[in-house]
């Protein structure tokens, strides 16, 4: 089962960036796989994002998402709901001393024939989304 995960210390309050991540509209400022995303429906708990993603040859893949948890401030958790893989994910926020330490958790179920064809290339995926928390720790310090 393909997992990362990932944490970054952030030199901004808790709210500032909570806000920021919790906009998925906001997600083209820093995750740079992400070709397109607008916000369908709902806000908080059960809002959801249709988002195209960087495929393979650059071409663009549904990752629609919804989101599963919401807490202000602490955590937001989503499962994808478009797109061959559906992995599932959860950003956790805590205070620290210089600000905010952000961590990025994902988890994906591959089976059968999706296990052996993309397993490695979704693990690479996956490490990749979880360090561009690396990308909103400068654009929210820079």
């Amino acid at each position: 089962m393909p997992s990362a995960q990932h944490s970054v210390s952030i030199r901004r309050p808790i709210g500032g960036v909570f806000a920021l991540v919790a906009d998925g509209e906001n997600a083209m400022r820093w995750r740079p796989g992400v070709l397109d995303v607008a916000h369908q429906s709902g806000e908080g708990l059960g809002a959801i994002y249709q988002q195209g993603v960087k495929g393979p040859g650059g071409r663009r893949i549904a990752a629609d998402y919804e989101i599963t948890a919401f807490e202000p401030d602490r955590r937001i958790a989503f499962r994808a709901i478009a797109g061959p893989v559906r992995p599932t994910g959860e950003y956790r926020f805590a205070a620290d001393a210089d600000g905010t330490t952000v961590s990025l958790a994902l988890d994906a179920t591959l089976t059968g024939w999706k296990r052996l064809v993309m397993g490695r290339a979704v693990q690479s995926t996956m490490n990749a989304e979880v360090d561009t928390l690396d990308t909103l720790k400068t654009l929210l310090e820079g």
